[in-house]
């Protein structure tokens, strides 16, 4: 008897640790994700939908598409410097890949160099 309630706890507790694990994985593949489209949203030949798509295609390649359906993209200027915002909205996973809507919202930033920033590009 003591055995099946310890072994039943300690399943338990494996399990919720490679959910937190999976969590974790998740939340930081966004935040690279946005941050990669966001700093390839800003490039020279590129336009910021160019930086959205860019984060949608990693996620998809990365983790679920189901976890890219809500990417969108801003811009923005934080002490005069000219930036892209891409932000990422995502389920939370709690168990497996399942779990409430719009649980997760990370945002990567980039932006623009001097010369483009001075409207020469």
């Amino acid at each position: 008897m003591d055995f099946v309630m310890v072994g039943a706890l300690l399943t338990l507790l494996f399990m919720s640790i490679i959910q937190l694990a999976l969590i974790l994985h998740v939340r930081n593949t966004l935040i690279d994700a946005a941050a990669s489209g966001a700093r390839y949203g800003t490039l020279a030949d590129r336009t910021p939908a160019d930086g959205a798509a860019r984060t949608e295609e990693l996620i998809r390649l990365a983790l679920n598409s189901s976890l890219a359906e809500d990417v969108t993209f801003q811009e923005t200027t934080h002490s005069g410097v000219r930036m892209l915002q891409v932000t990422v909205r995502a389920p939370l996973p709690v168990i497996g890949f399942l779990g409430p809507s719009d649980g997760l919202e990370v945002t990567g930033h980039g932006f623009w160099g001097q010369d483009a920033a001075a409207g020469a590009g």
